[in-house]
């Protein structure tokens, strides 16, 4: 399918998102239906590797070696996390290992403030989850935080839920983040044809689905303010030379490095985001074929290259939305300390039970 194709397909789906429509598929059904199938019975040959499915609590405070408010420096940043299983992290054992705890601690060197996380995602979770989850943010007694990240969309796949259904979801849950005054940046359903157990033909169906939903999460999300980050295949040739490194033991979830890899991916346009990042590298960049595209030939073109930024840019003109398309340089993330105060505690125990179990 071309880049052109992909922009009508993502296109139509997000049209029928904001407007109510919910019947336009993916692939042919039956294709989806094999898919499917085939997922489901991986998933169940291979196991769940994370000791039924328990994940590392991460939530608290990063890099309190910058100081604190009280002594002159500026308050903590407030980083969330909202989405499914990847989100949450499942599959590792270690808090410190999550994606969450590694984009916090990433966002507190560059910042160079603390960093407080809370992370609501749900296991198991689809988009129509999300609403749930920006009640939990928003209807606490805690300050709106400054930026959430939401990774979501595979489940959405591989349960059936109508794309469009599952894009307007998404758009209204960042639409409702935005509103409260939170950046948002949307990382788009991965690529489930890198899914080891799932065979060809059918891995190149999931790919095409995978692409097509993230393609039409990104029109709904840059559309209500928000930034995206293609995860698609981010491992990419590295996942093709050492799978059993990069995904974890399930062969479903992310290990330790594939989610790092993940993270050096959507770290740099949180910090964007926020305003954190040079100003010259906000400028489009010909030498990495960067530019401004109409938003579904954006959105098309990012779901076909992991790690690919879209971002509103300019208001709507013949074509419709226009944006900005961002090849940014991957910033290594490091596994961090264990956030201190008494989250630690829970976080340790819950961390230490895990691995045992596993």
């Amino acid at each position: 399918m071309t880049s052109m194709s992909r922009a009508r397909v993502a296109r139509r789906i997000a049209a029928g998102a904001a407007y109510g429509g919910g019947g336009i598929g993916l692939v042919g059904a039956a294709a989806v239906g094999l898919v499917l199938a085939e997922v489901r019975m991986a998933r169940t040959a291979v196991g769940n590797g994370n000791s039924g499915g328990r994940v590392p609590t991460a939530d608290g405070r990063y890099g309190d070696g910058y100081g604190n408010p009280g002594e002159g420096h500026e308050p903590p940043l407030r980083l969330a996390i909202l989405g499914d299983s990847t989100a949450a992290g499942q599959g590792v054992h270690r808090a410190a290992q999550t994606p969450g705890a590694l984009l916090a601690s990433g966002l507190a060197a560059v910042a160079e403030r603390p960093v407080e996380l809370r992370n609501v995602a749900q296991p198991g979770a689809q988009s129509d989850d999300l609403d749930r989850q920006v009640a939990l943010l928003l209807g606490s007694t805690t300050p709106v935080p400054d930026v959430c990240v939401i990774m979501i969309g595979a489940n959405d796949v591989t349960r059936r839920m109508p794309p469009t259904r599952s894009v307007r979801h998404l758009s209204a849950a960042v639409r409702r983040l935005r509103t409260a005054g939170a950046e948002v940046v949307v990382g788009t359903c991965p690529d489930l044809g890198t899914i080891e157990p799932v065979r060809q033909p059918l891995r190149w169906l999931a790919r095409r689905a995978s692409r097509q939903l993230a393609a039409a999460q990104t029109i709904g999300t840059v559309e209500q303010g928000g930034r995206t980050v293609s995860l698609g295949d981010l491992l990419g040739p590295e996942f093709a030379a050492n799978p059993r490194e990069l995904f974890g033991p399930d062969s479903y979830h992310p290990s330790a490095e594939g989610y790092a890899t993940a993270a050096m991916a959507v770290l740099p346009t949180v910090c964007a985001a926020l305003g954190l990042w040079p100003a010259e590298e906000e400028r489009p960049d010909v030498t990495r074929r960067e530019g401004f595209l109409p938003v579904a030939r954006a959105a098309a073109e990012a779901a076909a290259e992991p790690g690919t930024e879209v971002t509103a840019a300019m208001p709507t003109g013949p074509r419709g939305p226009w944006a900005l398309l961002k090849r940014r340089r991957r910033q290594r993330v490091e596994p961090p300390d264990l956030p201190a105060g008494p989250v630690a505690e829970e976080t340790r125990s819950r961390a230490t039970t895990t691995n045992q179990d596993g």
